[in-house]
């Protein structure tokens, strides 16, 4: 437990152990996820606009009645279409990969995973899909130079080229919602035009606000944690040995790769009212944040936590949340990056970092948007 002071006499409570964070992810009655996931709120509030309306900033007993509406979106059906368009996706990128002798991963592979899954839960094409991972990548990195930020930039600046990049996200929304509005589709946006929730329909900003709930997080947890474990694929080969010699490994090795990237780094919540968690007292409004990041290295949970280890059993991560809050597409995330592991290991190649490594400038969301890689053209070796 650690109180993190900010500029202005605010602050915040940092969370930092497995059993506090999982503790906490369950502490409906005391602590609120209703201001937002993020630190900092929205354009101009401290509270996230989104407050009460979209599904990771909500509270029971809305949360609940959202999570069992968005659940349809997933459905198997759904499942079976997307594990489909990903896998096709997937070895369209790894045969140019093989093609050309090495790729950037993170943006000719990894981003080919939430591509295939958008395609097939908003049921857009391709180029629909490809601008829609765009905008939301600058929303997210909006501080990252990479995605058109200026260091010199001043945090109001930095908050209106936001709320620009979000206005384009909306608008997008906007026009599916539209062409959809008459027809009775089975994807997530004609779902929710015919959804109810406390016999009323959704309304507009609702639909745009869940629609950009499934996009950004299914978005950044699969390509980035696709990007976390290719790097350490490439790092130490012995990996693709093991799952070349023993394939039943592949679910293990998928967690281990979530674990290992902790992408969604913390979540926010707000005390509801006085509350003790480690012997440190939480007043009524403080702000908490769960730091998965953290928990999924707690040594006591996690043997040897500074190894990646594609053979760890159990691997209980927090990095889809916990309980409730536990990540509606997380489901999903496992099967593409399942997907994606399988292709790179039926190459039977090694692979090579071939490039400088760049991270995405951001303490919310962990991830690579660089990595170039080659292939070696050395064969993995069973069991070697």
């Amino acid at each position: 437990m650690h109180w993190n002071p900010t500029s202005g006499g605010g602050g915040f409570w940092a969370l930092t152990r497995y059993r506090d964070v999982a503790a906490a992810y369950n502490d409906h009655g005391n602590l609120s996820s209703a201001r937002g996931a993020m630190l900092g709120g929205s354009l101009r509030s401290e509270v996230d606009t989104a407050s009460g309306r979209m599904l990771v900033a909500s509270d029971l007993p809305r949360h609940r009645l959202l999570r069992q509406t968005l659940h349809r979106a997933f459905a198997p059906t759904v499942m079976s279409r997307m594990r489909t368009q990903v896998g096709i996706l997937v070895d369209r990128a790894v045969n140019d990969m093989l093609a050309q002798g090495g790729c950037d991963f993170a943006a000719d592979i990894a981003l080919e995973l939430p591509r295939g899954a958008l395609m097939a839960i908003m049921d857009i094409d391709r180029e629909q899909a490809g601008h829609l991972i765009a905008l939301t990548r600058r929303m997210i990195g909006y501080r990252d130079p990479h995605f058109g930020a200026d260091p010199a930039e001043s945090v109001d600046d930095q908050r209106l080229r936001l709320g620009a990049i979000q206005a384009e996200i909306f608008g997008f929304f906007l026009d599916l919602i539209e062409e959809r509005r008459d027809s009775a589709g089975t994807d997530l946006i004609g779902m929710l035009l015919t959804a109810e929730v406390n016999g009323r329909p959704f309304s507009e900003e609702d639909l745009i606000y869940n629609c950009m709930n499934v996009a950004v997080g299914g978005n950044e947890t699969s390509s980035y944690t696709a990007c976390s474990g290719m790097l350490e694929l490439a790092r130490n080969p012995r990996h693709l040995a093991l799952l070349a010699g023993r394939p039943q490994l592949t679910d293990s090795a998928v967690d281990e790769m979530v674990r290992w990237a902790s992408v969604n780094a913390y979540v926010q919540r707000v005390a509801l009212r006085e509350l003790e968690i480690g012997g440190k007292t939480i007043r009524a409004g403080d702000i908490v944040t769960l730091w998965n990041a953290s928990a999924n290295y707690d040594e006591d949970f996690f043997p040897d936590a500074r190894v990646f280890d594609v053979t760890r059993s159990p691997n209980r991560h927090l990095s889809y949340g916990f309980g409730l809050h536990r990540c509606i597409g997380a489901a999903f995330a496992q099967v593409e990056l399942g997907v994606m592991l399988e292709r790179l290991v039926a190459t039977g190649l090694r692979f090579e970092v071939a490039g400088p490594v760049r991270r995405l400038w951001s303490n919310f969301i962990l991830g690579i948007t660089a990595l170039p890689i080659a292939v070696s053209g050395e064969a993995v070796r069973t069991g070697a």
